[in-house]
């Protein structure tokens, strides 16, 4: 049985460490703990973590946040991973920092990456965890707020949300949507 999970987020230096980007960082310390090498492949960067039986894939985009849409569908195609056995993980605004929320589908809440999946894969009915980096921007400042460094206190609380993610993404090809929803939502 395998599953894809993609981390959102954008690839170059200057992003590497920003809000927007939580979905690469928390695919990077999932890989680390689990001792693997990504390697750059068609659309992503690209590896395999066995767990419980299963294969779980694990994909970095390298389209840009805003075409992600473009190697989820192709790694879907490629892999032959069913729709049930997707998670993506991206940012979100509307969610306080460090809180995580799980859904089986939903929309994509004005998240580009989110926007550019559902079009390419034609459904919002896949799974993702939405990691919260809250709204403490003042008007105008979405963008800058976004693509900008974590504080120093997120930074200081970040690897503990960031095991608490990597835990949801554990239990999702064990346990399944639903469990995992009710055993991490909020927490």
């Amino acid at each position: 049985m395998k599953y894809l999970i993609a981390g959102l987020g954008n690839i170059g230096f200057e992003y590497s460490n920003t809000r927007h980007n939580i979905g690469f960082q928390v695919l990077d310390a999932l890989a680390k703990a689990s001792n693997l090498v990504y390697t750059d492949k068609r659309r992503a960067s690209y590896t395999e973590l066995k767990h419980r039986g299963r294969t779980i894939i694990l994909i970095k985009p390298t389209t840009y946040m805003n075409l992600s849409g473009k190697a989820v569908q192709y790694w879907m195609q490629e892999e032959k991973i069913p729709l049930d056995n997707l998670l993506v993980i991206a940012d979100d605004l509307a969610i306080p920092f460090g809180k995580i929320r799980i859904r089986a589908k939903g929309s994509d809440a004005g998240h580009n990456g989110l926007k550019s999946i559902t079009e390419l894969i034609g459904t919002d009915a896949y799974a993702r965890l939405r990691f919260g980096i809250g709204n403490e921007f003042g008007r105008g400042q979405q963008v800058d707020y976004v693509l900008g460094q974590w504080t120093t206190e997120e930074a200081e609380l970040l690897p503990e949300r960031i095991e608490k993610c990597m835990e949801a993404i554990l239990a999702f090809p064990s346990i399944g949507i639903q469990q995992t929803m009710n055993q991490y939502n909020n927490k």
